[in-house]
């Protein structure tokens, strides 16, 4: 699932250095800044959009990271990269997401079935890049005890360069979560049905759902960048026939600029 902020700002962040960051580690520090305007789900399952700033923050240095941790879906954090070469890249990181996923007061449908807390996470991550192809795959567990259990990201991008500083990229995927992590954000536990009046809905862990995403990004010059991303996610499983979901489809929208120091 497209989680409203919290995958939307490590996708722009992950997006934003194209142009500039080596492809194997170095010992200075490299830092993008940026700002984005999202427009995404309320909730996830909302049939409403919501539209808001979303700050954008990658510092490396070696091979130590600060910020949004590549594919993982967790907006910020620190990260290590075991392995980084010009093809290859896997790594570890620990983050945490800025805002809640989901707060009863987003929806009077959710009334009773109360909030989802924001988390500690862990991620295991690793892609692989040949030329104009890039394979990336994330898996992310719960480590603060909000249950969010565990779920994974795999994207296939491939990328053309229309000119030296004009990008264009296409990217299907889909996200999986297991039991845990389902049940948080779609199904209804016998407390939620009695506070809220709807019938229980047990979630099993499985595939959550299939997306679609185009970028474009622009380098204004070695430093000030531009870009858009639509992503066209669609809600498979269990979560598309969850009583909480009004809309199976799950669209965002981004535009953002971003400087390198």
């Amino acid at each position: 699932m497209i989680r409203s902020i919290t995958c939307l700002v490590a996708a722009l962040a992950a997006s934003a250095p194209a142009f500039a960051q080596p492809a194997a580690p170095d010992n200075n520090w490299n830092v993008t800044l940026g700002l984005g305007v999202v427009s995404t789900p309320e909730y996830p399952g909302s049939d409403q959009q919501k539209v808001m700033p979303v700050p954008v923050l990658l510092a490396n240095n070696g091979r130590w990271f600060l910020g949004a941790l590549p594919a993982a879906g967790v907006p910020f954090g620190i990260g290590y990269d075991l392995v980084r070469t010009s093809q290859w890249r896997f790594g570890l990181a620990v983050g945490s997401g800025f805002a809640q996923p989901r707060e009863e007061k987003d929806d009077a449908r959710l009334a009773g079935l109360g909030d989802i807390d924001a988390t500690a996470q862990l991620a295991a991550f690793g892609s692989f890049t040949e030329q104009w192809f890039t394979a990336r795959a994330a898996v992310t567990t719960d480590i603060g005890g909000n249950g969010h259990g565990t779920y994974g990201l795999v994207d296939l991008e491939g990328k053309y360069r229309v000119t030296e500083r004009f990008a264009l990229s296409v990217a299907p995927g889909f996200t999986f979560g297991d039991r845990r992590n389902q049940q948080t954000f779609f199904g209804i536990d016998a407390t939620q049905s009695a506070r809220s009046g709807r019938a229980e809905y047990h979630a099993d862990g499985g595939l959550n759902s299939v997306r679609l995403a185009f970028g474009a990004e622009y380098g204004l010059s070695p430093r000030w960048g531009l870009g858009a991303r639509v992503v066209l996610s669609k809600l498979r499983g269990d979560a598309a026939d969850s009583p909480i979901t009004q809309d199976t489809t799950q669209n965002t929208y981004s535009v953002f600029s971003t400087y390198r120091f």
